[in-house]
């Protein structure tokens, strides 16, 4: 999935090239083709798909050059994850009714991929002979506001895999430190894993005016009519929680250094810091700094002194200079 705008990162991202294609983390690859280096061993470049805005289509195929031009869905209006996902599902059981499916998104950060191929190889095992859904879930190791969650259990003669109780909203601090402590809830990555009968069947079941959409757009190839008016709905309420409720959906717990980099303060974790607990991405000079963020890979030379809890970036002539505890004004700065 790779049809978001990362307006919180501007000016670093913008809707004209988003996060999710920048070099966000300085290792001289975006995020999309790092998203494709960990599924190497997993599946081979002419087996992914790739859903996203039509005026990104040209950018991912320069980025993912092995990726064939008609696994590239091209979405006319951005209709939440549920039509996304049915769309390629669709799409993908045309060419092989037998699939079994990993939904990821193209923007999250994995800092220990070995891991990453290990739990995913292990979710798809399970999908393959199993019409049960699995999601991925990140052991948590802090109370976390920011991220939903998923109740895990226990089930007899299962060593890693566990059932899904239920699907949690974002919780509040003390909610969330109550999870913490209980042990039994994960983060919910958005990474999912199925075969293709049980996913299609799911939406047929807990959404069938969606996958009758599905059905109608592919057998008359009239996506700019059809996909624009499908239900705008995230595939958490279309299918996870319903699936939940019933008893059709697994977790398995993970830990490999996921992060879904949603804003400044992710990119400051994940990214090394110096001794005064600067993170910086560029030819950047700190003197007298401490607790910064700064993206400046496009200017030739950056020298900051005296700042203290800071975000800095630069991108294209634009220069953002915002105190990190007011970055979730970004959106409204990037407005005016």
């Amino acid at each position: 999935m790779a049809g978001g705008i990362g307006s919180r990162f501007w000016p670093l991202s913008t809707p004209e090239f988003p996060k999710q294609f920048i070099d966000i983390l300085g290792c001289g690859r975006s995020l999309i083709q790092l998203t494709v280096d960990r599924f190497s061993g997993i599946c081979p470049e002419e087996n992914l798909w790739v859903v996203t805005n039509r005026s990104y289509v040209d950018i991912v195929r320069k980025q993912i050059p092995g990726i064939p031009s008609q696994h590239i869905l091209a979405e006319p209006a951005a209709r939440n994850t549920a039509p996304c996902i049915a769309w390629a599902c669709w799409s993908i059981r045309q060419e092989d009714p037998e699939a079994n499916v990993v939904v990821t998104p193209s923007d999250a950060v994995v800092m220990n991929p070995d891991e990453f191929r290990r739990v995913i190889g292990g979710a798809l095992d399970f999908t393959a002979g199993h019409n049960f859904i699995v999601t991925v879930g990140i052991k948590p190791n802090r109370p976390e506001t920011g991220y939903g969650y998923v109740k895990a259990v226990a089930v007899e003669n299962m060593s890693e895999i566990k059932a899904v109780e239920a699907f949690k909203e974002k919780p509040d601090l003390e909610t969330a430190k109550a999870y913490l402590k209980d042990g039994n809830y994960l983060w919910n990555a958005g990474i999912f894993v199925w075969n293709i009968k049980t996913i299609t069947d799911s939406l047929c079941r807990y959404k069938p005016g969606l996958a009758q959409d599905m059905e109608w757009m592919l057998s008359t190839g009239n996506v700019d009519e059809i996909f624009p008016k499908c239900e705008k709905i995230s595939i958490d309420y279309a299918v996870m929680e319903p699936a939940a409720a019933d008893g059709k959906v697994f977790t398995y717990p993970a830990d490999f250094g996921w992060s879904d980099l949603g804003n400044w303060q992710s990119l400051h974790e994940k990214l090394a810091k110096d001794a005064g607990n600067n993170a910086a991405v560029g030819n950047v000079s700190l003197y007298e700094c401490k607790d910064c963020v700064v993206h400046t890979e496009d200017a030739r030379k950056v020298v900051l002194q005296g700042l203290e809890g800071y975000i800095v970036s630069e991108k294209n002539g634009q220069l953002l200079v915002c105190k990190r505890s007011e970055e979730q004004r970004i959106k409204e700065f990037s407005a005016n």
